[in-house]
């Protein structure tokens, strides 16, 4: 079972709605943590193995530069999400992607797409510079 971990900027109402759905889930402001750091509620997320959902783009940046493959961390990039439209689009997310979620991914979600990379990010090798040799 995928279990969500909300930040702040998603609505507080929008947990109910999950639960009823028989999802695992607490919105930060509800335990406590509204006024923790991302790097706070990236450890809690990762000590209850939980997958946090965001708007901060934060978050996607420190799993870029940590290298960690846990916790997942879902972004929504969509402005004016209220409670129920936010539950039904996290409820399809986990439908469409819980395997990828449960491994370990880096989830943007816009108008238009949803992009996913599966953690850990790989770094890319960088090209030689002039004069240097491989």
């Amino acid at each position: 079972m995928t279990r969500l971990l909300l930040d702040q900027g998603l609505p507080r109402s929008s947990v109910q709605r999950l639960a009823d759905q028989g999802i695992d889930v607490c919105h930060v402001a509800d335990i406590g943590y509204s006024r923790s750091t991302d790097e706070e509620i990236m450890t809690l997320a990762l000590e209850q193995e939980r997958t946090v959902v965001t708007l901060d783009s934060d978050f996607h940046r420190l799993l870029a530069i940590s290298g960690a493959s846990k916790p997942s961390v879902i972004r929504i990039r969509r402005e004016g999400l209220r409670g129920p439209e936010a539950a039904m689009l996290i409820a399809q997310l986990l439908e469409q992607l819980r395997e990828q979620i449960k491994a370990g991914a880096m989830v943007t979600v816009t108008e238009r797409a949803v992009r996913l990379h599966r953690l850990p990010l790989r770094k890319v090798a960088s090209k030689p510079s002039r004069g240097e040799r491989h």
